[in-house]
């Protein structure tokens, strides 16, 4: 091989590696800001998940909500990733009883409901998901498809960045491991 094959080939090489990186660094880039989808649910169910985790979690003076944790894209991973397909049915039917029911109490969609309306059906389903897991029979479905939206908000949202460090006590770096702590009236717990 002469010198000029010889540079040819590094050329190749390196050219082809820096053209590969950049393919596989695409993947790395930072993703669009707001919902999107990457498992079962579309844009239009994740924003609706944000809704109901809102109104679960909502803002307050202290502590961000559940939407501005992202939960309805956090579900929408749990969903695609740990649930059976007869859970992931329950959930995704849930979410078109949900706002039918809105839309036959209020003729607006879930959405479009005023934060005090939307928690006041949530109240009433979450009665109905009571209900329903004391009385169902042994070849019911296992789960309420607003119990499972309920415990994915809670998960989504406490084992978020802001969950854990804006809504509970967070110590970055700890000390020493204290068993029992006791906690001062009004103070959050910890992370």
């Amino acid at each position: 091989m002469n010198r000029r094959e010889a540079i040819s080939a590094v050329g190749f090489l390196v050219g082809g590696t820096v053209i590969g990186a950049q393919a596989f660094l695409t993947g790395c880039s930072s993703k669009p800001e707001g919902p999107s989808s990457t498992g079962l649910l579309t844009n239009d169910q994740i924003s609706f998940m944000n809704e109901v985790g809102e109104t679960i979690l909502p803002t307050t003076p202290s502590s961000p909500g559940a939407k501005e944790a992202k939960v309805g894209e956090f579900m929408d991973i749990m969903l695609k990733d740990c649930y059976s397909p007869a859970d992931q049915k329950i959930f995704m039917d849930g979410i078109a009883t949900l706002d039918k029911a809105s839309e036959s109490k209020y003729d607006k969609s879930f959405v479009k409901l005023k934060p005090e309306e939307k928690h006041e059906l949530l109240l009433t389903v979450d009665a109905e998901a009571s209900k329903y897991k004391d009385s169902k029979k042994t070849d019911d479905p296992e789960n309420h498809y607003y119990s499972m939206m309920k415990q994915l908000t809670l998960l989504g949202y406490f084992t978020s960045e802001i969950g854990a460090t804006k809504a509970l006590n967070h110590v970055a770096v700890p000390g020493h491991y204290e068993a029992c702590v006791p906690l001062k009236p009004g103070q959050k717990a910890w992370s």
